[in-house]
């Protein structure tokens, strides 16, 4: 990853911008956004200034190299302060050229797909980029929306379907949103009540009675394709509801449910307090696919660019903290407690760790349970879009690609994905296969017509 260059190092060449990335200063100064992916913000502000006023004394690398070898860094560190004053010039620069709002305020609902914006918090990657973000919990989706809406969250974390429906305006009034980062892929499961033990074919499931989180989620949908497969017409053959997570194990307790397709924790919270059992993990449906998101206004992005960058290098770079199995417990430390997801320690491990007990009396391992990657894949929002069609959500003709590309921003999170030592896809290579069936992006209205049981 790229260093602002030290204006001390007499091997380094202080030509081009201060950061590295750029053939010239103008150029750096042309992307407000620029900072290096591993230094905290005070310390690249410095470093500017160091190197600003190094270059202004020694217009030229050679005779700096030569004042540097005579002298010694620290005796060059010790002079420069004695004749400018860094650390003032420092702070001045910071506030005059870096973060529009330090102090944001971040939306969640208390599950582990919201591991990285939860995570940050308590493991300093918020900090790390200069913030001083306040993750708020929230009771549920719809109140997610209205308050990031409203702008009571700068920001929020949003189930990955929801920033398409709020830019479409289906459930709510239109406003142009964004998903600049998934924040989790697969973590969902089927859960039913431990009474149906013994109905393990979908086929024998008419009647039941199923809760989702939310109209426009994943699992609403990923529910819906898998009933259908089996024969079950989600809209005559079962009831599904929308329950908030945090309600769902006391609705099944009361019998108030016959199951639910959630996140977890919510599943393995069922299995531990002996109500339910697991009957599939979602990524049994479609592994790799996308649950909840990063999401922002479209103003925020407008509005604070260089806040609204560090505020994804941040969930980037707890993302990439997440991908690591080794961190995984500390990460269930970390976000178990009772202002975050108020969840046993040992659940959140069970979810993040992969080894876990089914509610059947097995124990089952799957490190891919939950796993985390930011990519935005456009191909995910065509397919998320032909599921609203499907299902009648959308009424009339939709600009599949047009939509996709204004919402999920992969050329935003490619490029803070490089700066923060990531290896970004190329656009277009995700393979997506759902029960077996394969998705071709350039032909959704093909794909729609190809299911026996939809709405559209």
């Amino acid at each position: 990853m790229a260093l602002f260059k030290n204006p001390f190092d007499a091997t380094s060449k202080l030509s081009g911008c201060g950061c590295g990335r750029h053939v010239s200063q103008a150029a750096h100064d042309a992307e407000l956004t620029c900072s290096p992916a591993d230094a905290a913000p005070e310390e690249s502000y410095r470093r500017t200034v160091e190197t600003a006023v190094m270059k202004a004394i020694f217009p030229n690398d050679l005779s700096r190299r030569r004042f540097l070898d005579a002298v010694g860094t620290s005796t060059a560190a010790a002079v420069l302060s004695s004749i400018f004053p860094i650390a003032t010039a420092t702070e001045v620069f910071a506030q005059a050229g870096g973060l529009e709002k330090k102090a944001l305020k971040v939306g969640f609902i208390p599950i582990t797909c919201a591991t990285p914006i939860i995570m940050a918090d308590p493991l300093g990657f918020y900090k790390k980029h200069g913030l001083d973000v306040e993750v708020n919990k929230a009771a549920g989706w719809a109140v997610i929306r209205d308050k990031t809406i409203n702008k009571e969250y700068d920001a929020a974390h949003m189930l990955s379907p929801m920033p398409l429906a709020i830019s479409l305006g289906i459930g709510s009034n239109p406003i142009p949103y964004t998903m600049p980062a998934v924040e989790n892929i697969n973590g969902q499961a089927i859960t039913l009540a431990i009474k149906h033990k013994d109905k393990r074919d979908p086929k024998s499931w008419k009647g039941f009675k199923f809760a989702v989180p939310f109209d426009y989620s994943m699992h609403n949908y990923l529910l819906r394709y898998y009933l259908a497969e089996h024969g079950i017409d989600p809209d005559t053959d079962v009831q599904i509801r929308a329950v908030p997570p945090p309600e769902m194990v006391a609705n099944l307790r009361a019998d108030n449910i016959d199951g639910f397709l959630a996140p977890d924790p919510v599943n393995q919270r069922a299995v531990y307090d002996g109500v339910g059992f697991i009957h599939i993990l979602s990524k049994e449906i479609w592994d790799g696919h996308p649950c909840c998101a990063f999401a922002a206004s479209r103003e925020f992005i407008t509005q604070a660019p260089n806040s609204y960058a560090a505020l994804l290098r941040s969930i980037i770079d707890a993302t990439a903290f997440a991908t690591k199995a080794e961190n995984r417990k500390q990460i269930a430390e970390a976000i178990a407690p009772a202002n975050y997801l108020n969840q046993p320690v040992t659940v959140v491990e069970q979810v993040l760790t992969g080894t876990y007990a089914d509610g059947l009396g097995q124990v089952k391992r799957d490190p891919k349970r939950i796993d985390f990657d930011p990519f935005p894949w456009q191909d995910f929002a065509v397919w998320i879009l032909t599921q609203m069609k499907r299902w009648g959500q959308i009424k009339g003709d939709v600009d599949y690609k047009a939509v996709a590309s204004q919402v999920f921003l992969e050329t935003d999170t490619a490029k803070l994905m490089k700066e923060a030592g990531l290896e970004p896809p190329t656009p277009g290579s995700k393979k997506i296969v759902v029960m077996g069936k394969s998705f071709d992006p350039a032909k959704p209205a093909d794909y729609i017509n190809s299911f026996a049981i939809k709405r559209s």
